[in-house]
């Protein structure tokens, strides 16, 4: 069923075609039943905001389609995105879990589709279903492996060139290259990238215009491409 986002919206867990591939969702049919029973489905728009950092944690959020941008801010409003969230991730895990608070603030960046289940249900279902627990061990693990590689972007580059060109290489990772260009569908802005390594906008946007003039990379529209990845691994290996 199309929605006015355009989503593709998935109405039953055990037809979705993206099942096998996803970490939680690849479950026996009985535990997605079980789950499907306890979930509830909506469709979000492009700045929708799922859950903000500090705010008790009510449920976690199945993301079937989308993305959703994870952030922490300080006391002085300085933002850092700590990572793009893609489809299949249980989001609000960690705090629904140890029954803390968000750690982190959800947003949406692109029309996204989520499915809710409140604390008390998950934890029901995780306790009854020791797979889907090992599941969620599995996944916390690459949450934190995330984080480790997130810190050392930030804190062991030597350069904004550096950090912005192992941003690039890291976002087309898993984008198909053809005849040595990789094409990515870049829906950040410079803010959001700034936030993401740790700079200024003004430093991404001068430093996006510098890798265009040392044709390193191309922006058309909305797509960006990687024209030389050789190049950009020469400038994180430096």
């Amino acid at each position: 069923m199309r929605t006015p986002y355009g989503l593709e919206i998935i109405e039953n867990c055990l037809a979705c075609p993206h099942r096998e591939e996803r970490l939680f969702c690849n479950l026996s049919e009985p535990a997605v039943k079980a789950l499907a029973a306890i979930t509830s489905s909506a469709a979000y728009p492009k700045g929708a905001t799922l859950f903000v950092e500090g705010q008790p944690a009510r449920g976690v959020f199945i993301l079937c389609n989308g993305r959703v941008k994870l952030s922490t801010s300080s006391a002085d409003g300085k933002t850092l995105i700590l990572r793009i969230s893609e489809p299949g991730e249980v989001l609000g895990l960690p705090a629904t879990v140890t029954g803390k608070s968000y750690e982190l603030t959800a947003d949406i960046i692109e029309p996204a589709q989520a499915n809710f289940i409140a604390r008390n249900d998950f934890l029901n279902f995780l306790r009854e279903n020791g797979d889907a627990a090992l599941r969620v061990a599995q996944q916390l693990g690459e949450t934190y492996h995330l984080a480790i590689s997130e810190m050392r972007t930030i804190g062991l580059s030597h350069s904004a060139s550096e950090k912005l060109a192992r941003f690039l290489l890291e976002w087309a990772a898993n984008c198909p290259e053809e005849k040595g260009q990789v094409r990515i569908k870049m829906t950040l802005t410079h803010e959001e990238i700034a936030q993401m390594i740790g700079s200024s906008r003004e430093t991404v946007t001068r430093l996006l215009a510098d890798f265009r003039r040392k044709q390193l990379v191309q922006v058309v529209g909305s797509t960006l491409i990687l024209r030389n990845k050789a190049d950009l691994e020469a400038i994180v290996n430096s």
